[in-house]
């Protein structure tokens, strides 16, 4: 089981010091990977919790990529609507470039009506933009030359594609991960609700003949509680997780720092 955490990348008491001091805290504690979120336009009538600042992931990570050696660097998830498909293709191979290959690309389709009309698509749109992103990911990735709105280019620099790990619920997850990504990354906090789903999600890859999925749950760990934590990430492997996500808002370094102490423990326990 991998043990990832979210870093908080939100709130006016967020500040790139405290990003960068939570990316170190949690790769010295030996933390599998960081994640992300992605709100591009939050509106003001929405912004309770976060006071409407959100940093962008893709750079996030990408400023991450340099202050770290050996974590993973993820996005969970990166909305694809919200971009254009090849300038997004380019960040993403140029973190990967730059990171040495330590991204993990969770994406998503989207849901906030309002962020949608900021970015000018239509919210009813949203899984088509998606898998013809995802598409033209493939096709950036499989060949130094690419070609878009007709126009042949390079694709370079041109790493190895990351493992792409799709959010949502079944069937247009399942369906989106199968054909496009290596995983997908449900929301849950009770490992039981997840037992059937990852059956079925497994037993539709071997019909496609691909491997089988990896599952990165998106979840919120008892962590007051080490012995609770190890359990319930026991739980989530024996019914098929594969990773584990860690969401939490902290108020300062010193709350990461201490909840990193404990989440390593208890997923070494």
């Amino acid at each position: 089981m991998k043990i990832g955490v979210y870093l908080r990348t939100s709130g006016r008491e967020t500040t790139p010091a405290m990003i960068v001091e939570q990316a170190k805290i949690a790769e010295a504690a030996g933390i599998d990977d960081l994640w992300v979120t992605d709100h591009i336009a939050i509106p003001p009538d929405d912004a309770e919790g976060s006071g409407g600042l959100y940093y962008d992931p893709l750079a996030v990570l990408a400023h991450l990529a340099a202050v770290t050696e050996r974590v993973g660097l993820g996005t969970a998830v990166l909305v694809l609507p919200y971009r254009p498909a090849l300038p997004t293709a380019k960040w993403v191979a140029t973190i990967q470039a730059l990171s040495g290959g330590r991204v993990l690309l969770g994406v998503g389709v989207g849901w906030m009506e309002a962020e949608f009309r900021a970015v000018g698509v239509p919210r009813n749109r949203r899984g088509a933009v998606a898998d013809a992103t995802l598409e033209f990911l493939h096709q950036c990735f499989a060949s130094d030359e690419a070609e878009a709105n007709g126009q042949p280019f390079f694709f370079l620099p041109r790493p190895a594609r990351p493992p792409i790990l799709v959010g949502g619920a079944p069937p247009h997850a399942f369906r989106r991960a199968i054909r496009f990504g290596e995983g997908w990354m449900p929301m849950a906090n009770d490992p039981a609700a997840l037992e059937a789903p990852i059956a079925e999600l497994r037993a539709q890859a071997l019909a496609a003949g691909r491997p089988a999925p990896e599952v990165a749950v998106l979840t919120t760990l008892p962590l007051d509680d080490r012995a609770a934590v190890a359990a319930r990430v026991r739980a989530f492997a024996d019914v098929g997780a594969t990773r584990i996500l860690q969401a939490g808002r902290y108020p300062d370094a010193a709350a990461f720092r201490r909840a990193m102490d404990t989440l390593a423990g208890a997923a070494g326990a």
